[in-house]
């Protein structure tokens, strides 16, 4: 207990020395600036106003970052829109129209010898064609409810007769709905084939070029690994 007391006076003791020295201090600052207020006061209103423009400066830049965030957000949120509004009239399409439709799409990308099967039992090469360069393309449509993924059993048809059955140098398997299921768009990858999910099927319809689509692949919401699918280089 003693201890403590006179460590608590030390204490007391160490803090009354501190403030008489600050106030001495101090009162020898007052001093001092009276004494030199000419030479000074420039000084300080100089420093206030940087101190100010700087502030002012920074709320700028944050209120600007912030416009150009909202700005992209914005953008980004109508793009999707716009997809959406022009997927409508796909939605409406039966399974045979919307084959039709995509070979249209294809003709519209500059893609040549463009036929349709329209049959079953096609194996997986519902539109055939030649991309501008020559390349052969074979493309599987699926016109599913947007809400539906498109599961692993059917990338697999595909890619067991995309290229050994039909020859196809650029494979394309595009649908109407938003996801292919994680182990689907993980044989893509790894077989190169094009996974057209919702989304870019509505970049297409709005005017994308087929080439700018084909080294996408599946990239975006629609990768139904709950990000961004990697890119991977054009067939």
């Amino acid at each position: 207990m003693a201890a403590q007391r006179r460590l608590l006076r030390m204490r007391k003791r160490t803090r009354r020395q501190v403030q008489g020295w600050s106030s001495i201090l101090g009162a020898i600052a007052v001093v001092w600036l009276a004494a030199h207020w000419s030479a000074v006061w420039p000084v300080l209103v100089t420093v206030l106003a940087v101190a100010v423009v700087g502030a002012v400066g920074w709320v700028v830049w944050r209120a600007h970052r912030t416009a150009v965030a909202r700005d992209r957000e914005w953008r980004a949120q109508e793009e999707a829109r716009a997809r959406e509004l022009s997927m409508a009239q796909v939605d409406a399409l039966s399974w045979q129209e919307f084959e039709a439709y995509v070979a249209e799409l294809c003709r519209r990308d500059g893609c040549t010898k463009v036929v349709v099967s329209g049959r079953s039992g096609d194996l997986g090469a519902d539109v055939i064609g030649h991309l501008a360069d020559g390349r052969k393309l074979v493309v599987q449509c699926k016109k599913y409810a947007p809400h539906r993924s498109v599961p692993s059993q059917d990338m697999q048809k595909f890619v067991g007769t995309a290229r050994l059955e039909h020859g196809a140098d650029v494979a394309l398997f595009v649908t109407t709905c938003r996801t292919f299921t994680k182990d689907a768009m993980g044989l893509a990858l790894r077989q190169n084939i094009v996974a057209v999910h919702r989304d870019l099927l509505g970049a297409w319809v709005k005017g994308a070029h087929l080439e700018t689509l084909i080294p996408l692949n599946g990239s975006g919401t629609g990768s139904g690994s709950g990000g961004r699918a990697r890119r991977r280089p054009s067939a």
